[in-house]
């Protein structure tokens, strides 16, 4: 799936299952819910904390299509094309970027 067919199969999902999207701000804080889901995962997994008997059965990988989905919603919302976005967005590192990480010492 691209990421295009994704913003529009969304879209379709939203206004019809849907009904409608929620607005903006409330995304906002649903964004920042899902992504601290990701993060007490994270933190759990790869971090010094444990997981609780209630948190045996996450999914990382729900999680973050959780975030992806939520964020999808924002930028049909707000008229994104998140394709174009990202293909500025990795234009823009490229440039920027071009040779900072190579002469970063903490990456050798």
């Amino acid at each position: 799936m691209t990421i295009q067919e994704a913003q529009e199969q969304i879209d379709h999902w939203i206004n019809t299952t849907g009904i409608r999207y929620f607005n903006e701000l409330t995304n906002t804080a649903i964004l920042m819910e899902e992504v601290g889901e990701v993060a007490r995962i994270m933190a759990r997994k790869y971090g010094e904390q444990s997981f609780k008997k209630s948190d045996e059965e996450v999914d990382l990988a729900d999680e973050m299509a959780d975030v992806l989905f939520v964020l999808i919603c924002l930028a049909n919302q707000t008229g994104i094309d998140l394709t174009k976005a990202l293909e500025k967005n990795l234009e823009k590192k490229q440039i920027r970027d071009a040779d900072r990480h190579r002469n970063n010492e903490k990456l050798k």
